[in-house]
């Protein structure tokens, strides 16, 4: 089986992942502004990943071209982002990213990655400072927000190698 590894990466938390996939799976991994669609052709499983910004998932255009340009493909897509990952957020993700025809093409993995205000950006610090006035003025911040505060200085990243399993054995299910 051949694969193919596309994603877009600000802060580098997508790229980690991208490069750890392609390890395991013995994958190409194409940067998603650089990849064409003739590259993909010969590839019988197309593995898209990238960050979670305000739920949108960095390079979602690329993503839907590829889906509608290969519905004969395996189509895996993660993306990374700070949060836990709980179900109703994913769901929403999926949701906000996907048509229901998209979501049946595809299957969805959502891989923690961090946050780092330092690698922000000009634009990405403006909306990320709004955010954070936003979670200062709250009366009672949940733990999530007063842990995104403090990732304003002491960034976080929450990626690990062992975060793939479970989108390996998918892959290799194949």
């Amino acid at each position: 089986m051949k694969i193919a590894i596309i994603y877009k990466s600000k802060s580098g938390y997508t790229k980690n992942y991208a490069t750890w996939l392609s390890e395991i799976l013995g994958a190409e991994v194409y940067q998603g502004s650089k990849v064409k669609a003739e590259n993909l052709k010969d590839y019988d499983t197309l593995i898209f990943g990238g960050g979670l910004y305000a739920s949108g998932i960095n390079g979602i255009k690329t993503i839907k071209k590829f889906i509608s340009l290969y519905p004969d493909k395996n189509i895996v897509v993660f993306a990374t982002g700070a949060s836990p990952g709980r179900n109703d957020e994913i769901d929403s993700v999926i949701k906000r990213n996907f048509t229901e025809q998209e979501q049946k093409a595809i299957r969805f993995f959502y891989l923690r990655g961090g946050f780092d205000y330092s690698k922000c950006t000009p634009i990405d610090k403006v909306m990320m400072r709004m955010l954070e006035l936003i979670l200062k003025h709250k009366s009672n911040p949940t733990p999530d927000e007063r842990g995104m505060l403090n990732a304003y200085t002491t960034p976080m990243d929450f990626t690990k190698r062992e975060n793939v399993k479970e989108l390996v054995d998918y892959v290799q299910s194949f």
